[in-house]
């Protein structure tokens, strides 16, 4: 029997309803999916509630997981039933069981557990496009990280300490301050009580970042843009807060010619051979201890609208994942 969090009205936590489903058997190109663990991100919450819509009503949400091959359809010759996988995208993901296209996840090394690599996957691979791809993190580089103590912002504070940069990341609290410091930000900015633009001027001596990574949205812009030095890269990729009303170009031109970018996980994976490179990567620096994935909250799958109030709420640190 197979079980599902589905989506039939958008709204809040209420509209996730835990249902019986019918699975069915792969298609061509597709394998089914036993999972053992599944990730919940932000992004889950703007499936529930309509921002990002959907194709299909009812839907499930939920962009990744980890699990087992079950069943193979047709034409699929590189994964066979047994082989541990992963996957972030498509969404489908809370689920005990699904259908999967073959050629969007990836086999997992030995070493690395089913919640790990649930917990990591949209997140982990987030992080590397933004720091080798979107703007390449290297010695020398100083960047500014909203929401550091989040689980994104646990990776990305220990890549960019890893690549030879400095991190100086924003979170709500001193505890959340210190999660961040622990895992490897150079300095962080309690927001609740600190103006983040004057710090990181402080921080800075007035020199600023070469880039800025907000996936807060409205409640840090457009003040993210006057903690970049002329040049600098303003980088939203989220929109925890809200999403970032209509803006004048003319801004970016104002504050020191700067750039803006709205990049996306699937553009940076959209080829099966970038998809690997990026989970190889990602594998690579888990299995060295470069970076160490916290699964800091586990969640029953039926008990999926809790975990999203909890996550709304700024509640949670850290990945979080549901256990089918």
């Amino acid at each position: 029997m197979a079980y599902a969090i589905r989506v039939h009205k958008t709204g809040g936590p209420e509209a996730l309803q835990y249902e019986e489903v019918s699975v069915g058997a792969p298609g061509a190109g597709e394998v089914k999916l036993k999972q053992h663990a599944i990730g919940l991100n932000y992004i889950d919450v703007y499936l529930r509630t309509g921002l990002y819509p959907q194709p299909t009503s009812p839907f499930i949400p939920g962009m990744e997981g980890a699990g087992e091959v079950i069943a193979v359809g047709s034409g699929v010759t590189d994964l066979k039933v047994g082989d541990r996988v992963s996957y972030a995208g498509p969404a489908g993901g809370y689920a005990t069981e699904r259908l999967i296209a073959a050629d969007r996840v990836v086999k997992m090394p030995d070493g690395i557990d089913y919640k790990t690599a649930a917990a990591m996957m949209l997140q982990g691979m987030t992080v590397r496009y933004l720091v080798r791809k979107t703007y390449k993190v290297g010695p020398g580089t100083v960047c500014l990280w909203h929401a550091a103590a989040g689980g994104v912002g646990l990776i990305a504070s220990q890549w960019v300490k890893h690549l030879g940069g400095t991190l100086i990341g924003t979170a709500g609290g001193p505890e959340k301050c210190k999660l961040a410091l622990a895992n490897g930000a150079a300095h962080c900015i309690d927001y609740k009580s600190e103006n983040f633009v004057e710090r990181v001027k402080q921080i800075t001596g007035g020199k600023l970042c070469d880039v800025v990574y907000d996936s807060i949205g409205k409640d840090t812009f457009p003040a993210s843009l006057d903690c970049l030095k002329p040049l600098g890269l303003f980088v939203t990729f989220g929109n925890a807060s809200g999403p970032i009303e209509a803006m004048n170009p003319g801004i970016l031109a104002a504050k020191g010619s700067l750039y803006m970018t709205r990049p996306s996980l699937a553009a940076y994976t959209s080829s099966r051979a970038d998809l690997v490179e990026t989970a190889n990567d990602l594998f690579d620096v888990v299995s060295k201890g470069a970076v160490k994935i916290q699964v800091n909250h586990t969640y029953a799958l039926k008990d999926a609208a809790q975990a999203h109030r909890d996550l709304e709420a700024r509640k949670t640190t850290g990945s979080i994942v549901l256990l089918p």
